[in-house]
């Protein structure tokens, strides 16, 4: 397994900015853990999800998808429909979304307090 410590690991160009970048945008790991059970149609990822707007969450799914995370398989019908699934490599990437999640519930109180503790510092300055 290959690790982040070479002192030019977080340059541009490099292979974990890219993982990163991933996780920067909060949508893409809501949407990725929403398809873990299976593909599902944008309108149940919607209520699954639940606060996404349908342009917002239709510019996740064309993110995830042009990034390998995610497939587009239209079926042919009346009307016809559209599921998103996960590719195995956006499978791969549920185990470190699982990690954020974990720290995130274990100190997000935390960061809450921290938060609370800046706020209350910037009103009384």
């Amino acid at each position: 397994m290959w690790y982040v410590t070479t002192p030019d690991a977080f340059l541009a160009d490099c292979r974990a900015r890219l993982a990163f970048d991933l996780l920067a945008n909060t949508w893409n790991a809501v949407v990725l853990w929403a398809l873990r059970s299976g593909p599902m149609r944008p309108v149940d990822l919607r209520e699954r999800i639940g606060g996404i707007s349908p342009k917002v969450l239709n510019e996740t799914l064309r993110r995830l998808q042009y990034n390998g995370l995610i497939t587009r398989e239209s079926h042919p019908g009346a009307p016809p429909r559209v599921e998103y699934g996960l590719t195995s490599l956006g499978r791969s990437f549920l185990a470190p979304i699982d990690t954020v999640g974990a720290w995130a519930f274990e100190h997000g109180d935390e960061v809450l307090a921290a938060q609370d503790a800046a706020r209350d510092t910037a009103h009384t300055d």
